[in-house]
């Protein structure tokens, strides 16, 4: 059961996230994948991407956000897999549940795995290259395993050097809003019921 560990942390009965019902699925894309980063302002901001594989969104949480600066190489902790229809999530998850704060889909788009190997055979190995084609993000970015993780496994995000790159510019503060409402997440939900 895929969703295992993403349904065990939640109670359906009071947040808005999907609970993702089995055979949930999204528009077909070819042999692209869905691709997503969410803005997500929960105990710290941060940003979490998410890729899909096998019928879910492989993710990761990035604390400081991605970057178009091939010089610039972001933390990711692996977190739990997610929901398809995670994917359009936008809202505030309650006080008192996990993950409480509020969420934007900062960027989406569909990504494609860079040669031959499946993003799964990648992941086992411990490093990825993706082709994304996002309204905010494009262009080739790794994903590399690091050998310091404790209980969650740690990579690294680190842009390509291409015509997307982008050196010494901060894309998170120049585009800060979401792709799908417009809205900055100060703008969605209403703060007091995250105990700030």
């Amino acid at each position: 059961m895929p969703l295992k560990d993403y349904r065990k942390k939640r109670d359906f009965r009071r947040t808005p996230e999907p609970a993702g019902g089995e055979g949930a699925a999204a528009a077909p894309r070819g042999p692209a994948g869905l691709y997503v980063i969410q803005k997500h302002h929960a105990g710290h901001l941060h940003y979490d991407l998410r890729l899909e594989a096998g019928g879910v969104l492989k993710s990761w949480a990035v604390p400081k956000g991605p970057s178009l600066d091939p010089a610039e190489k972001r933390l990711a902790v692996e977190v739990e897999d997610h929901p398809l229809d995670y994917a359009s999530f936008e809202g505030t998850i309650p006080a008192g549940e996990y993950g409480a704060g509020t969420v934007i889909v900062w960027d989406r788009g569909t990504y494609r795995p860079q040669g031959d190997a499946s993003l799964e055979a990648m992941l086992e190995k411990g490093a990825v290259k993706i082709e994304i084609a996002g309204e905010k993000l494009r262009g080739g970015f790794a994903l590399v395993r690091t050998r310091f993780g404790g209980k969650k496994t740690n990579w690294l995000l680190i842009k390509e050097k291409d015509a997307a790159a982008r050196p010494g510019s901060d894309v998170t503060a120049e585009a800060p809003r979401s792709v799908l409402s417009g809205r900055d997440v100060d703008e969605i939900g209403d703060r007091r019921q995250e105990g700030r």
